[in-house]
């Protein structure tokens, strides 16, 4: 089972090197790290390039301004059986990946995606919420998940299978995580997996749970809908 991990990056180096540290330490041999970068103007390239890894493919001067379009750059650029989705400012615990190879080591051939789920700490890795589940009031199922979404990019990981239904991403989406998510609804099985496998820092530049309107909620929804079920009828 190989595993590509796929970062996304823009102007992290405040938390960088703390998170990278925390996924080399566990890849295997035939894993990578695909770090795309959206046009970073401060040392977040320079940090990453530090490290001097083969392991660690960088795609850097990219020009989306998206976080969506920047995580499927690295996305298409995977070539794991599993792939596993990271932010810049996260930590993982040593087990991460451990429990994915586990988790997935039956599912290679099927479209499958798993949330897992963590604590939150703050901008000093203090622990501020013991279960990023509740913190997120997860609820399963996809109305569920359309009405309200709960799926964090930062903590998915899903089987090759899912590319096939989600790439390239439609230009409307209001999010990543909210496409792979319901998608694999539709054509596989999500399972919401109850292990902490990583901290999630919560900081003023975090861009789930920013405020927005109830027009532009409504918007996103109806977006999200429209996209999946023009991908299905084209399939």
């Amino acid at each position: 089972m190989k595993i590509s991990v796929c970062m996304a990056t823009y102007n992290g180096q405040k938390y960088l090197k703390e998170q990278i540290d925390s996924i080399l330490a566990q890849l295997g041999e035939n894993d990578e790290l695909i770090i795309s970068d959206d046009s970073s103007t401060d040392e977040t390239v320079s940090i990453i390039k530090s490290y001097n890894n083969n392991k660690i493919k960088l795609f850097e001067k990219q020009t989306f301004f998206s976080p969506i379009f920047n995580f499927e750059n690295a996305i298409k650029h995977a070539s794991g059986d599993i792939i596993v989705l990271s932010d810049q400012d996260d930590v993982w615990s040593s087990s991460k990946l451990a429990e994915i190879r586990n988790d997935f080591k039956s599912d290679i051939d099927k479209v499958t995606l798993r949330m897992y789920n963590g604590v939150c700490i703050d901008s000093k890795g203090e622990i501020v919420q013991e279960d990023l589940f509740q913190y997120l009031n997860v609820r399963e199922g996809m109305w569920n998940n359309i009405l309200k979404n709960r799926f964090i990019g930062c903590n998915v990981a899903f089987t090759r299978e899912l590319l096939r239904y989600v790439l390239p991403f439609p230009k409307s989406i209001p999010m990543h995580d909210m496409w792979l998510g319901l998608s694999t609804y539709i054509h596989g099985e999500v399972e919401f997996v109850d292990k902490k496998v990583f901290s999630y820092r919560l900081h003023a530049n975090n861009y789930t749970g920013k405020k927005t309107s109830l027009w532009q909620k409504l918007k996103w929804r109806f977006q999200i809908v429209w996209n999946l079920i023009k991908r299905y009828i084209h399939e």
